[in-house]
């Protein structure tokens, strides 16, 4: 479905495309009641004016051997769900070194900050004319989606929760990696292992896979599962409360690295040793976790290779519009480094 133009706002409203013009711009030359005939075929039709266009009437240069759909510099946007997670680092490396070398040029944005302050996220991007987006992370409201997949190609990274018909999900296979950490932990003699969780799909599979492991690996194997919100903080106060039970656990599988960063902060603030006291294991494989004071193992999401597929499945929909939209799924890898050994009791 095309965005409706200029020339739809003027047809709803009965008055020129002159006119239309000269209400966008704010101008005081329009009677009222035509001002509001033209504000209300705006909010009918969901007519954006387009930014790149006015950039260009407005003499702005905007130079590119490929010109967008507004004539512009050829745009993806990149609709970030908390510009905070340092595992988007590497897919957004992965993300824009295929989008630069097809000539697309890469603005971000981050959702949690146009929450705030009430703001429609994907706004500037279609006020911009940008040829695609890529959704990183889950939104607060997927229903958004449809929108803006009525509007351009859209693609979903590193998220797992129902995406519209025609939109590319790209994720980390959370399950699996979930079930390479709890299968390291029994391999190394864990018998009594907690989980600290997190919100969302993708914090749901890796319980699944953590769970399905631990009751795999027989009536002996005791799973505790401990609420989180996936920070540092919230990884910190769940392992006192796990630390505090009578029959605390012998190793603690994070949710993800800033989770398991907080853990560690509690097993030394207890007095517990790492990982002679206590094994602790991340995921996400961020920069964090490979500082050498630090050295958590932790699981390879694969941030740059689904950057990469999913730079892939947008230029494909640019290419070749419409379709099912398609699951992708990257291998994840288990970095064992220095936070996780034999438990206490197994140790020769």
């Amino acid at each position: 479905m095309r965005p409706p133009t200029i020339r739809d706002v003027a047809d709803r409203a009965g008055v020129s495309k002159s006119l239309v013009s000269l209400v966008l711009r704010g101008s005081d030359q329009v009677r009222a009641e035509k001002r509001e005939a033209v504000l209300r075929a705006v909010r009918e039709l969901g007519y954006r004016p387009n930014a790149a266009a006015r950039s260009l009437s407005e003499q702005r240069t905007l130079s590119d051997s490929r010109p967008g759909p507004g004539g512009g510099t050829p745009m993806v946007g990149v609709l970030l769900h908390d510009l905070r997670n340092p595992w988007y680092v590497d897919l957004l490396d992965g993300l824009n070194s295929l989008l630069h070398a097809s000539g697309l040029h890469m603005l971000l944005a981050d959702a949690r900050l146009h929450r705030r302050v009430g703001q429609d996220p994907a706004g500037p991007f279609l006020d911009l004319g940008a040829d695609g987006l890529v959704v990183v992370g889950t939104l607060p409201d997927p229903a958004a989606l449809e929108t803006f997949a009525a509007r351009m190609p859209v693609v979903v990274a590193a998220a797992r929760e129902p995406v519209p018909a025609g939109v590319d999900l790209v994720a980390n296979d959370d399950e699996r990696g979930a079930r390479l950490v709890t299968e390291h932990l029994v391999g190394l003699g864990h018998r009594r292992i907690a989980h600290l969780t997190g919100y969302g799909a993708v914090a749901d599979l890796r319980r699944r896979g953590f769970e399905a492991t631990m009751r795999a690996a027989g009536p002996d194997h005791v799973a505790l599962v401990e609420a989180g919100d996936m920070t540092e903080e919230g990884g910190y106060r769940a392992t006192v409360r796990l630390l505090a039970r009578a029959d605390r656990p012998t190793a603690v599988f994070a949710v993800n690295d800033m989770t398991a960063v907080g853990a560690l902060s509690a097993a030394e603030e207890l007095g517990l040793r790492v990982p002679r006291d206590l094994s602790v294991v991340g995921y996400d494989n961020t920069g964090i976790s490979r500082l050498r004071h630090v050295w958590l193992t932790t699981v390879d999401g694969a941030g740059h290779e689904v950057g990469r597929r999913a730079a892939r499945c947008l230029l494909d929909r640019l290419e070749r519009p419409g379709g099912a939209g398609r699951l992708h799924l990257a291998p994840p890898v288990l970095e064992v480094r220095g936070t996780t050994a034999r438990p206490p009791a197994v140790t020769v």
